[in-house]
């Protein structure tokens, strides 16, 4: 805790001191793993728009995933568009993932040099056409050009390992869904990644962990020398499958939300060190495609939205399970910055790095509702579009939901870019293009 901190206004020579009372200050979030959409479908979600909810919820550095814009960021060109369409509309810092589909690898190495914090892949249909999933043969394509390079490939690690594809039972019912993606689905991919990442000794990341099951996998082959994280949602840590109603697709999600021992075991490994780091997994959508009308878990999009409520949302759960304020900036800052190769300049308070700050009180509580949740169909001011609102906050599965920790302010690089409800005019946030790595050392 700290009583002031100093909000240094640089260009002018002003400094400007910032009472806080009794909150906590530390490092600003970084969010590793966001889905922001722009270009091509950003009505589900662009830069300005998310980076405010990001900046609302105490996140000053967000990273993109590579889909599902169009294009996807899978060549040095679409890169290039990327960074084009994100220009003047950033309220926090941004870097960029690339990614990985069947016959790009000559892109990896020119998008490397050109600044992307690393690369995904799916080993499964991504949900979107434009970004298919790799193959064997791919994957070792990639991870020969990867080699000695010091970049990170992350992986959507479920398999398609069921003999029939034709589901079964009432689509409405979420057992449907959930016994539709089990967990060998995750344990067969985790295995995969495991044998690759041992044999070429090229950094891997695993998003999204929903299955305790491949922990011992995981387990097994860093004590073999595999240079292999794991990160896991807060979803996955807040939601069980059991509370999940009929036909409440705002729930749905891939892989999706197991049962209540299932996430106590991966409250357990993160508590362990098994699990390195938590994220958002922000993957916002249109209100149509989550078909709440029918209540299809199977034709619903799969993603949910949770970049503003992240700080809360681990708090909450995670203070009644013994972790302290020094294992959030760990879990939530240091070591997502460290998987981005960001950990010379964020995630931590001292010399040298970026005055990246959130200010939070994590005793008070709040209620999720339509006025606190930020979003493109939030944020904005025009009355025309309120009835996107009500729908937006209709498909978050956390409305509703009382949480504990609330963020007073956040400062990006010493500057105030959101104070209780109110932003700075204009974005701040700048590019974060990452220099070459050589070393392969682990989180």
């Amino acid at each position: 805790c700290q009583k002031c901190i100093y909000s240094v206004e640089a260009e002018l020579g002003e400094c400007t001191v910032l009472d806080v009372g009794d909150s906590v200050v530390m490092p600003g979030i970084v969010d590793s793993h966001v889905h922001v959409n722009e270009p091509g479908r950003t009505s589900w979600e662009g830069f300005w728009t998310a980076t405010k909810a990001a900046a609302a919820g105490g996140v000053t550095t967000i990273v993109d995933m590579p889909l599902n814009s169009i294009p996807p960021t899978t060549t040095l060109g679409n890169f290039h568009e990327k960074l084009r369409e994100a220009t003047g509309k950033c309220f926090v810092d941004t870097a960029f993932w690339g990614g990985v589909i069947p016959g790009n690898q000559v892109e990896l190495q020119p998008m490397i040099h050109a600044g992307v914090a690393g690369f995904k892949c799916f080993l499964i249909h991504s949900g979107v056409e434009e970004f298919p999933h790799v193959t064997n043969c791919d994957l070792h394509a990639a991870m020969k050009q990867l080699q000695g390079t010091g970049s990170v490939l992350l992986f959507h690690a479920e398999l398609d390992v069921q003999q029939t594809t034709e589901e079964s039972g009432d689509p409405s019912q979420y057992s449907t869904f959930l016994e539709s993606r089990p967990d060998v689905m995750e344990v067969e991919a985790i295995r995969t990644v495991t044998e690759l990442c041992l044999q070429y000794q090229v950094r891997c990341h695993i998003v999204h962990l929903s299955s305790a099951k491949p922990l011992k996998l995981i387990q097994k082959a860093r004590q073999a020398g595999a240079p292999l994280t794991v990160e896991t949602t807060h979803h996955y840590l807040s939601l069980c499958a059991e509370n999940i109603p009929a036909g409440a697709t705002q729930f749905k999600c891939c892989p999706p939300i197991r049962g209540s021992n299932n996430q106590e075991q991966l409250w357990s490994a993160l508590k362990a060190g098994q699990i390195d780091m938590v994220v958002s997994d922000h993957s916002p959508c249109t209100p149509d495609l989550k078909k709440l009308d029918t209540g299809d878990f199977s034709q619903a999009w799969g993603g949910i939205s949770s970049l503003q409520f992240g700080l809360p949302l681990f708090w909450s759960s995670a203070k009644k399970r013994g972790f302290q304020l020094s294992d959030v900036v760990r879990l939530l800052s240091r070591k997502t910055a460290q998987l981005c190769g960001l950990d010379n300049q964020k995630g931590s308070l001292g010399p040298g790095y970026d005055a990246d700050l959130v200010i939070w009180d994590p005793e008070r509580e709040f209620e999720v509702s339509i006025r606190n949740s930020r979003g493109e169909h939030t944020s904005q001011k025009q009355a025309q579009i309120f009835d996107d609102v009500v729908m937006f906050v209709q498909i978050t599965p956390y409305l509703g939901i009382t949480l504990q920790g609330v963020v007073y302010a956040t400062i990006l690089r010493g500057r105030l870019v959101y104070k209780e409800g109110s932003f700075c005019p204009e974005p701040l946030g700048k590019h974060l293009l990452i220099p070459q790595r050589k070393n392969q050392a682990q989180l």
